[in-house]
């Protein structure tokens, strides 16, 4: 039997509907105190009808006017009624509160306020649980947005606090781990807590609980295994530090010992395995972590303060932390590059090879960035007898193909500025092109060109070749 009060129903609600899609027609629906009508029967709504009365909540609620009507209406309230109605709650009917949220959270921080108290950390955590990556993305927008300007802060340390708002964190990267998803506000939330913030440690161990000693914020845990999970992490952080630099007004020290402290662990959990052959993400989650975590280094070494007060370079706790020490001890602890390798006559068994292609490019990038216009990490080189070692990586390499381009712009850095260094290459040159046994072995030699002091592979028995130095603007390969 058609029911022709309910066709009515959904005549005005659809009407409602159209006319919210517009600035004119929120205005006069606005005056007519349409929103507080639409809320009140939000609650009692139909199946049919719950929807479309969402929508309307959400057009209307991108103006100013009704985004305080909201507020004065219970529309928290009326909203949460929704939750509890009974209905079978819908991935779109979940989406779309979620979209009211975030409308009612842009008119500001009391607005914010009022989200926060009444949806976190209850029903948020209970959102996050169902496991949707579509929802799940509209959560991280309304996160994201409570988590900034005025009040940001302390929801953030909420959202980060174990017990309370961290699960929800937890399976919202847990969601969108197996398929990958990575949303623009998934970035800026987990770049909030940690790239800006002290919760990076936090973050990844409970994103793995096995195999983990816990030391609250420190950087002092230990990991046998690792799980996608946490290489999807450092992948969406490693993103983020590239993609949106100028947002990152601050990179926490806090973060930057953990991912020194991830290269470690990493780097001795593979040391023992067999060669990866492949270039990048592989199957072997400890590599994964182990190249996520340079690239990561490498992009907070090249990182510079945006904001207008002058903020602690993250460079200088890892330097504290021995970062230079470690990246030289690998190069030296490496068997020669393979160029070097097939000319040389025999190799020492103490050499290790490279834990996956491109390790050594990797490790030299670092130092690289690393080394721009820091004068002490240029000294700390020469002091830790580095610099002959540095020279031996400016080679072409079949495994690592921008290896002579980094290690050439490497040596620039090391000289740029720095009259100890330069006259160190200039009292191993002795009057002569510096040339160690292996370059020699492939008929090689390093020059320091007289205008640009500027080291150079040239041919021992040829005319020179261009300078490497000149494929490279600002500091960044091109």
């Amino acid at each position: 039997m058609e029911n022709p009060a309910a066709d009515d129903r959904m005549e005005v609600v659809l009407a409602l509907l159209d006319a919210s899609r517009s600035r004119h027609g929120r205005a006069r629906l606005a005056a007519e105190g349409a929103l507080p009508a639409v809320l009140r029967c939000l609650s009692s709504s139909p199946a049919l009808l719950l929807l479309p009365r969402l929508c309307i909540t959400v057009n209307l609620c991108c103006e100013r006017p009704n985004q305080d009507a909201f507020l004065e209406a219970g529309g928290l309230d009326r909203i949460a009624s929704v939750l509890l109605s009974g209905h079978q709650i819908s991935a779109e009917i979940l989406q779309t509160v979620l979209q009211v949220l975030g409308n009612v959270a842009l008119a500001g921080e009391a607005h914010k306020a009022a989200v926060w108290a009444r949806f976190f950390p209850v029903w948020f955590r209970e959102i996050a649980a169902m496991r949707n990556p579509v929802v799940c993305n509209s959560l991280c927008k309304v996160l994201n947005m409570c988590c900034s300007a005025t009040g940001g802060h302390r929801r953030l340390g909420e959202l980060c606090e174990e017990g309370r708002g961290l699960p929800i964190l937890l399976d919202i990267v847990n969601t969108m781990s197996p398929s990958c998803r990575k949303e623009i506000c998934l970035y800026f939330l987990l770049g909030k807590a940690c790239i800006k913030d002290i919760y990076f440690n936090l973050v990844f161990q409970r994103l793995n609980s096995v195999n983990t000693l816990d030391d609250s914020f420190g950087a002092n845990f230990t990991y046998k295994l690792f799980t996608k999970e946490q290489v999807f992490l450092l992948r969406l952080l490693s993103y983020h530090l590239i993609a949106w630099p100028d947002v990152l007004d601050t990179i926490s020290s806090y973060f930057a010992l953990g991912v020194l402290q991830l290269l470690k662990e990493a780097y001795s959990v593979v040391d023992a395995s067999s060669q990866s052959i492949s270039a990048g993400l592989t199957d072997d989650l400890a590599i994964n972590v182990l190249w996520c975590s340079f690239y990561i280094l490498r992009d907070i070494c090249s990182w510079k303060d945006h904001s207008s007060s002058a903020s602690e370079d993250p460079a200088d706790s890892l330097l504290s932390a021995g970062l230079l020490q470690l990246l030289l001890r690998y190069l030296r602890e490496l068997e020669p590059p393979n160029i070097v390798k097939n000319h040389a006559m025999q190799t020492s068994t103490d050499s290790k090879v490279c834990p996956y292609k491109g390790f050594r490019r990797d490790v030299v990038s670092v130092l690289c960035n690393f080394l721009h216009g820091r004068k002490q990490v240029q000294d700390e080189i020469r002091k830790q007898d580095g610099i002959p070692l540095l020279l031996k990586q400016c080679v072409v390499d079949d495994c690592d193909q921008s290896l002579r381009q980094w290690g050439s712009l490497s040596i620039r850095y090391l000289l740029e500025g720095n009259l100890e260094n330069q006259y160190k290459v200039a009292e191993l040159e002795q009057k002569e092109p510096v040339i160690t046994p292996e370059i020699a072995q492939m008929g090689l030699r390093v020059e320091i060109d007289q205008e640009s002091q500027c080291p150079k592979m040239v041919k021992a028995y040829q005319e020179q070749e261009d300078d490497p130095c000149q494929y490279y603007a600002n500091g960044q390969l091109t």
